[in-house]
């Protein structure tokens, strides 16, 4: 089975409209896989493949596990060595998959390329280089245009908040050192997207490792040192932060950020998780940058809960390669929403289908007022199992008509919020996406259930096909082949 790499002109796909029309259909998905309890199991971490080929025998079960060397790990989100950033470089081959972890700090570089069924460990950056750079957390990799790596990390060695970025060469996978200069550093990290067209890189921010790797802290919540509420602007040029936009109470914990793919486009979203906000952020004609809230999900006032009212939690957010629609999940409704956006600072909600969450017909949470549902929705079954937990990353295939869901966010939130994820491990699903008119409707044939893995439940996180997809490629200006 041969590693698509997009066309003989290098690495992914010209322009993501070519990579929607003529990238091939999804036949494989990577997902990293976390062990709930590791100080008890002594298990590792592994990345699974899932075949999502309907026509195979295999359909919809993982076929191979990748186990890693340690255990502790927190596998989160993956990368990789090259993207259609690297396009007009024949000489470039996406052939790594990029692993960091958020607990240990290492970062693993997994060869998907010799067999792309059964991947394989090509190397480990152990977490104390990360940590001789005094940063830690890694979070978000992208691959450059330079050849190299870049991750985002979230705090200092000692895990207190710090916003900064670890360079790794692309060919030896030695780490070169951190990628801002100057002396203003953004005070959290989290995720990042850039774009050299307009000399810009835009980070998020999430807050203190020491902090949110203990669980939600609700008092942790209001604290300017705990958490963030800022995105950070960044000349690509010169790697200095040029400009901090504070999106206030409403934009605490900005995670996900997307650019619109067209990268002649100054603008994109940001999710910010706590009070379940969508920004739009902008390039002005002064060349500053702005946001807007464009999206606000209401709570829903709540009984028997921590707090009178409940807040939907974006987790996760994507965009469709033409950039038409706009897709996110509700973590703590249970709900994936999708937008039109083809206007993006009004978008119009097209697409909502429940997955789970808190808010169940038999939750232990009464909801008292809703100013979107009528009433609970019920839970969910499918192939004769309930899907216990909720909706939480998302990735779309490349023709945009397919929605992969994974539930797990992270293992001390997934055991706080959805305890019995310790017992019946997340799920993923597909939603069949309807991509004229709008609609995400759950597919009854596809199923991967994660607890029931061969030596017991876990949580599946972040999903990447071998080819790339909307989330892990960035898209130049200068799109000829060499």
């Amino acid at each position: 089975m041969p590693l698509h790499t997009g066309s003989e002109c290098g690495p992914g796909y010209r322009t993501p409209l070519e990579a929607m029309k003529n990238g091939p259909r999804e036949k494989l998905i990577y997902v990293p896989c976390i062990q709930p309890s590791p100080q008890e199991t002594h298990r590792p971490d592994y990345l699974a493949t899932v075949d999502v080929d309907p026509s195979s025998a295999n359909y919809s079960k993982v076929i191979h596990r990748l186990k890693m060397p340690a255990v502790g790990d927190e596998l989160h989100h993956s990368g990789w060595n090259v993207c259609s950033s690297c396009h007009g470089d024949s000489a470039k081959k996406r052939d790594k998959l990029v692993l960091p972890s958020l607990v240990s700090d290492r970062v693993y570089l997994v060869d998907t390329a010799t067999d792309p069924k059964a991947p394989r460990l090509h190397k480990v950056i152990e977490g104390e280089l990360i940590r001789a750079l005094d940063v830690s957390t890694p979070h978000t990799s992208h691959c450059l245009p330079s050849g190299e790596i870049m991750i985002s990390t979230m705090g200092d060695k000692n895990g207190n908040g710090k916003g900064d970025f670890v360079l790794i060469d692309a060919n030896t996978f030695e780490v070169k050192g951190l990628w801002t200069t100057g002396q203003k550093k953004a005070k959290f990290g989290y995720d990042f997207w850039y774009q050299p067209h307009f000399d810009v890189m835009i980070s998020t921010e999430w807050g203190a490792p020491k902090g949110f790797k203990k669980g939600f802290v609700l008092n942790d919540v209001q604290d300017k040192d705990m958490y963030g509420q800022s995105l950070n602007v960044f000349s690509w040029k010169e790697r200095r932060l040029l400009q901090t936009i504070d999106l206030g109470p409403g934009g605490i914990a900005p995670l996900e950020i997307r650019f619109l793919h067209n990268p002649r486009e100054p603008q994109g979203f940001v999710g910010c998780a706590l009070n379940a906000n969508v920004y739009r952020f902008f390039r002005k004609d002064d060349g500053k940058w702005d946001a807007e809230l464009v999206i606000d999900v209401p709570a829903k006032k709540v009984e028997g809960w921590v707090l009178p009212e409940m807040q939907g939690l974006i987790t996760d957010i994507l965009l469709s390669l033409d950039d038409r629609f706009l897709y996110f999940s509700n973590w703590l409704h249970g709900d994936v929403r999708q937008y039109d956006v083809s206007d993006p600072r009004h978008p119009r909600l097209v697409g909502q289908i429940f997955l789970g969450g808190s808010v169940l017909s038999d939750s232990p949470y009464k909801v008292t007022e809703d100013k979107e549902l009528k009433e609970q929705p019920n839970p969910v079954f499918l192939k004769g199992q309930r899907l216990y937990g909720s909706p939480q990353m998302l990735q779309l295939s490349l023709d945009g008509k397919r929605l992969y869901v994974s539930s797990s966010l992270f293992s001390p939130w997934d055991k706080q919020f959805y305890p019995e994820v310790i017992t019946k491990g997340s799920f993923m699903v597909m939603l069949d996406v309807d991509t004229d008119k709008g609609g995400l409707t759950l597919n009854p044939d596809f199923l991967v259930d994660f607890g029931q893995e061969p030596e017991g439940p876990i949580l599946a996180h972040e999903m990447r096909y071998p080819g790339g997809d909307c989330t892990s490629d960035i898209w130049l200006v200068e799109d000829e082949c060499h």
